[in-house]
């Protein structure tokens, strides 16, 4: 979360993104000799500090690393059972961040703070920020939702319905600092005089052609979950 906090926003994005595809495909390929009970405890581990870390953070790029940590322990806690299941979760967890730190690096957000103006610079992004949020709390009818629901279910199957339930609730931590994020950038509005809240339009310089489509696809994906299920079993 530190070295997140002091890079810009690009660079998080790479750190949260494409640096997780090495130690993944490295757990996929070892995923057969792997203890069932180290990958519980790291994955709960994982989930908690990811959960109870970003509680009080004000900075949007911690509160993304934290959710990392998180989603991080999600994919460890199925990599035995079915490693596929932990690759689709890190596609869907990749797309979701990428659409926000896209957003981010858009609008030059960093801090919750500065979300509370942007419904006046950009409605549009606004609502993309509520989705992708939305999405990766793991809140349903949200794609999201959909990787949650499989390992839970995959938990359950095989008899560690505490651990399931455990998860699930650590999830719970993730989704209130999204929601507080929500609040901040729908429902208030930080106290300014009212001149600043009036914006001239400005041409934008900054493309958002695959934004749109990014966050389409990390929060409308859900109906296709019986394909997903065919393709991992």
């Amino acid at each position: 979360p530190e070295v997140t906090q002091g890079i810009s926003l690009s660079s998080g994005m790479i750190l949260l993104t494409w640096q997780k595809i090495a130690p993944t495909a490295l757990l996929y390929q070892i995923s057969p000799t792997l203890n069932m009970k180290i990958l519980i405890t790291l994955a709960f581990l994982s989930t908690m500090l990811g959960g109870w870390g970003g509680l009080n953070q004000t900075h949007l790029r911690k509160i993304l690393a934290y959710s990392s940590i998180a989603h991080m322990g999600w994919m460890a806690i199925i990599m035995l059972i079915n490693p596929t299941l932990a690759l689709l979760n890190l596609l869907i967890y990749i797309i979701a961040t990428l659409t926000l730190f896209l957003i981010l690096n858009f609008t030059s957000i960093t801090k919750i703070k500065s979300l509370t103006n942007l419904w006046n610079k950009s409605a549009p992004m606004t609502m993309a920020i509520l989705l992708t949020l939305l999405s990766l709390g793991g809140l349903p009818p949200l794609t999201g939702f959909m990787p949650k629901w499989l390992i839970l279910q995959e938990l359950v199957s095989n008899n560690n319905i505490i651990m399931a339930t455990l998860m699930a609730l650590s999830a719970l931590l993730n989704l209130f600092f999204y929601m507080r994020i929500i609040y901040a950038t729908t429902l208030t509005m930080f106290p300014t005089t009212n001149n600043s809240k009036i914006q001239w339009p400005h041409p934008q310089t900054k493309t958002i052609n695959i934004i749109p489509t990014l966050t389409i696809i990390s929060s409308l994906l859900l109906p296709l979950t019986p394909l997903f299920i065919t393709l991992m079993y």
